[in-house]
């Protein structure tokens, strides 16, 4: 094979065979796929586990859609809040793409759910089946009950892991309480006694599950994920990536162990980095929009290396510079600096919010109907809706009183207003103003409501309209 342009890396070529076909990757171990599996299975586990959380006697995180309330850690949050969860996806956006500007794809290879369920879904194939030659042998196997069995077996353990999957994602909506004690008797049998948007969720869940991480799999990767097509927008000749040294290991092919001829290079040809890979690509091949970058191929030919004497980094992560310049990579660029400095002032904006809230809204509404209007006592009155909203995960009585001024008086039907935790109360209140102190026109007045242990207080700004405007 003739060596690549020495000024970029070698681009797979595009390959019109549509047919799919049935990647089972070999599993291996090394440097590189014990931090991924650990970093995926601790994911995993974070996300099974966190609905079972409690907070203040509450399901710590739980968006409970329904009543549109969102409580996350003694934070409750309501739809007027939505902006802190777009905020939140712009920071999350923004890091992914800081990452992907330094390190590639390497969420896709150690982090993402796709990857990390499609590696649960083709181990229990190894378990079940066998390593890689045997779940190839099994594929061309015709039936037999043998393999109706372990087939089924594997469909059944899918589906399991598939309905877990969905009651947890469920429950970070319905709420654990609710999903797991919900059920009624139907005679001996335990039937859950969910709404319909329940089931509905549950089998979209499951099914999703089901076909991505046992059918789909690396198809996901190569041709629905967006991710993959617009990574080559951020990446530049200092981005890692998972890279075969053509001119090291070209041309290739097969020796006796111990000996290194001189006429080829360092690939012997075993085509362990083609059998290790979850999406099915020839790391040789060079840069492919399919490679995740989760360095199977890496630690499988380092352990090659290492049994024919060979040096390590064959194929590593490395970048454009490195590789075809022979230049030394850098690091710090204009482009991760300036994803730096944004996610910085989104952060520090967010952190500033949260602290500053107040978990206390108020909000005053005029009577549009009649703007004021004068009493029996010849007093001016104005009529307003005062919806008090209890943001904390506690009780709590609050006061509403008007800030002093001169010729006002507030009238309210109740002298304080409990609220449970995240309540909301629409409350009709009255002012009063004395025509020979207050002037004609629109005078500003300023209402504070106040927790009854003083812990929480929140003013709003409206005006006192007199009779005649």
């Amino acid at each position: 094979m003739s060596a690549p342009q020495s000024n970029k890396i070698p681009v797979q070529q595009i390959d019109l065979d549509a047919t799919k076909h049935r990647v089972h990757p070999r599993f291996v171990t090394g440097f590189y796929q014990n931090i991924r599996v650990i970093t995926m299975y601790a994911l995993l586990a974070a996300f099974l586990i966190l609905p079972w959380l409690r907070y203040n006697g509450r399901q710590a995180i739980w968006f409970d859609v329904p009543s549109q309330h969102y409580y996350i850690f003694g934070l409750t949050f309501l739809t007027q809040d939505f902006y802190f969860i777009a905020i939140f996806a712009i920071i999350a956006a923004f890091t992914l793409f800081m990452v992907t500007v330094y390190a590639g794809r390497v969420w896709c290879g150690y982090a993402c759910p796709q990857t990390i369920w499609t590696h649960l879904y083709q181990y229990v194939e190894k378990w079940v089946i066998g390593d890689r030659n045997k779940r190839i042998k099994f594929d061309k196997e015709p039936m037999s009950a043998k393999k109706a069995f372990k087939r089924a077996l594997v469909y059944f353990i899918w589906f399991v892991f598939s309905v877990i999957t969905a009651a947890t994602f469920v429950s970070y909506v319905a709420g654990t309480d609710y999903l797991y004690q919900s059920w009624q008797m139907i005679g001996i049998i335990p039937v859950p006694d969910w709404p319909t948007w329940v089931w509905i969720s549950m089998f979209i869940f499951t099914f999703a599950t089901y076909a991505n991480a046992g059918y789909m799999r690396e198809q996901m990767c190569v041709h629905i994920c967006p991710y993959g097509r617009f990574q080559s927008v951020m990446f530049d000749k200092d981005t890692l990536i998972v890279s075969y040294d053509y001119e090291r290991g070209e041309p290739r092919g097969a020796r006796k162990k111990g000996t290194h001829p001189e006429e080829l290079g360092d690939c012997i040809e075993c085509t362990m980095c083609v059998q290790v890979c979850p999406t099915g690509i020839d790391i040789r091949d060079g840069l492919q929009v399919a490679c995740i970058q989760c360095a199977a191929c890496i630690d499988a030919c380092n352990e090659i290396m290492d049994k024919v004497g060979y040096p390590r980094g064959l194929i590593r992560y490395t970048t454009e510079r490195q590789l075809v310049e022979k230049e030394p990579s850098r690091v710090f660029r204009p482009r991760l600096f300036a994803y730096l400095a944004l996610l910085a002032v989104l952060c520090g904006g967010v952190i500033y919010a949260l602290t500053d809230r107040v978990p206390l809204e108020i909000d005053i509404r005029r009577d549009r109907n009649q703007l004021s209007s004068i009493n029996i006592q010849g007093m001016i009155e104005n009529s307003y809706i005062v919806k008090l909203t209890n943001k904390t995960q506690e009780p709590h009585n609050y006061k509403i009183t008007l800030a002093p001024q001169e010729g006002l008086s507030l009238e309210l039907r109740f002298n304080d207003v409990p609220l449970e935790a995240g309540e909301s109360f629409d409350m009709p209140v009255s002012i009063y103003g004395d025509p020979d102190v207050i002037e004609f026109g629109q005078t500003p007045v300023t209402l504070n409501v106040t927790s009854e242990d003083g812990k929480y207080k929140v003013s709003k700004q409206n005006v006192f309209t007199t009779q005649g405007q």
